[in-house]
């Protein structure tokens, strides 16, 4: 049903952009001239009322259904039934209830279930139906109030010109709220799983095993929540992926830029960013089955053992991935420093080394640092390649031969499955993402301050 709301509107914002032009031309019998506005803002107003009040319900229209439908259908249920199930197991009877409703239920469920998922069903079509008819209703109410404002007078540019304003307003809203909601759905999970784990044990203890027993006398029972192994698995693997990276993608953007021909150029470039197109499961195949042999075969000849997961090959297939982050955002920066800063240091008797090292690049350093800045926020968050290659056990070592685990896939690992937010092992993850959200943070503050430095200089 949304898809045929949406085609249907689709077509309604198209027929009103036509009969907007239509109707601008015939107010001035075809002389567009005599227009303030041209045609095109006019029929682009009467899109504007057709589609975007209409597209707002909708979205308002989804976002409000499911909650609705849900608190209204669990209302119907008998107070005896609901009367002493906890939270949970009235979250796994709406659960049934919408398995029903959807045709997916297993067994033979409660009659009193299917009956509320039979409810369920003819109220979500009810629901559409509803959503259809007010969205085609309102999009003709705009259609109909638009082109009553059209007149050769009318401003239609600047009007539509403020419906856009009003659009790439609500886009950033949007965008902070969404940001907001992320960081304030970290803090108050993390708050709640401080409430069972101390937060100096958390930050300071040297023990990652998160594990809730089913029984009391069992040896994990407690659990261990000591988060420095985790995190320093994780700028092992950052550490030697930028080891990786940031040579070879720096050294080839300048090569590229400063010493490669046009042609060399035309082909090397796009070959190089073909790298961060490439799935991260084919690199964690690629750590898996060449890498990782390799390094274990040469530690065997060389006398050193390497563990079969480790964090040298899982480090250095994620500085490969990222290599085009830094060659491209580099050779871009590099590019834009002024042609008269080259000669003028040429000029002065400079060598086209000392050029480089003592003009370009300080002068190209903001773009190089966001570069390198992306490239680290790229391996820090970086799963596939570090389950497939590093394994899921947190180590405290920085041998980089041996296996070790990142703060992403501890919250994978820890979010897997049928899982209710009771325990603080489900609730660890939060708190792990708040440690890596503040972690990302402060180093794109650090990056932050770097630039302006700079940037200040040159300008």
């Amino acid at each position: 049903m949304l898809t045929h709301v949406f085609a249907a509107l689709l077509v309604l914002t198209v027929i009103g952009f036509f009969i907007g032009r239509r109707r601008a031309l015939a107010s001035v019998n075809g002389q567009a001239y005599r227009l303030h506005s041209r045609p095109a803002y006019h029929a682009s107003f009467v899109a504007a009322w057709v589609g975007i009040p209409a597209s707002l319900l909708i979205l308002t229209w989804i976002a409000l259904q499911g909650p609705l439908l849900d608190r209204i259908v669990m209302a119907t249920l008998p107070p005896s039934f609901v009367m002493e199930k906890t939270a949970g197991e009235l979250s796994l009877v709406l659960s049934q209830i919408k398995s029903v409703a959807g045709g997916t239920a297993f067994g033979n469920p409660d009659p009193l279930i299917l009956e509320s998922g039979d409810r369920l069903r003819n109220w979500r079509e009810i629901a559409q139906l509803s959503m259809f008819v007010s969205a085609i209703v309102l999009a003709m109410l705009g259609a109909v109030i638009a082109q009553s404002r059209i007149s050769p007078e009318f401003r239609a540019r600047q009007a539509v010109e403020r419906i856009l304003d009003g659009l790439m307003i609500a886009c950033a809203v949007v965008a902070i709220l969404t940001t907001l909601g992320i960081v304030l759905s970290l803090l108050l999970e993390a708050i709640r799983f401080f409430r069972w784990v101390s937060p100096l044990e958390f930050l300071l203890g040297l023990n990652w095993e998160p594990q809730i027993a089913m029984r009391a006398d069992q040896a994990s029972a407690g659990g261990a929540f000591g988060a420095i192994p985790v995190f320093l698995g994780t700028f092992l693997i950052a550490l030697i992926a930028m080891a990786v990276a940031i040579p070879i993608g720096l050294l080839s953007a300048i090569y590229l830029t400063e010493y490669a021909s046009n042609r060399f150029r035309a082909v090397i470039k796009p070959m190089l960013e073909i790298l961060a197109g490439i799935p991260t499961v084919v690199y964690g195949f690629f750590a898996v089955l060449v890498v990782a042999p390799a390094l274990r075969t040469f530690g065997e000849a060389v006398g050193i053992p390497i563990a079969p997961n480790s964090a040298l090959a899982a480090g250095a297939v994620m500085g490969i991935m990222i290599i085009p982050f830094i060659s491209s955002l580099s050779d871009d920066a590099i590019n834009a420093v002024p042609r008269s800063m080259r000669d003028g240091s040429l000029a002065l008797g400079a060598t086209k080394g000392e050029t480089i090292i003592r003009v370009l690049l300080p002068a190209a350093l903001p773009g190089i640092m966001g570069g390198i800045l992306l490239a680290v926020s790229r391996a820090i968050g970086e799963t596939m390649i570090v389950v497939m290659a590093a394994g899921i056990i947190a180590s405290l070592t920085l041998n980089p031969l041996q296996p070790v685990t990142t703060v992403t896939v501890q919250i994978v690992t820890l979010l897997i499955g049928d899982t209710e937010f009771d325990n603080p092992k489900t609730l660890a993850a939060f708190a792990l993402g708040l440690m890596l959200f503040l972690s990302t943070l402060v180093l794109n503050i650090i990056a932050m301050r770097i630039v302006q430095r700079y940037r200040e200089q040159y300008e």
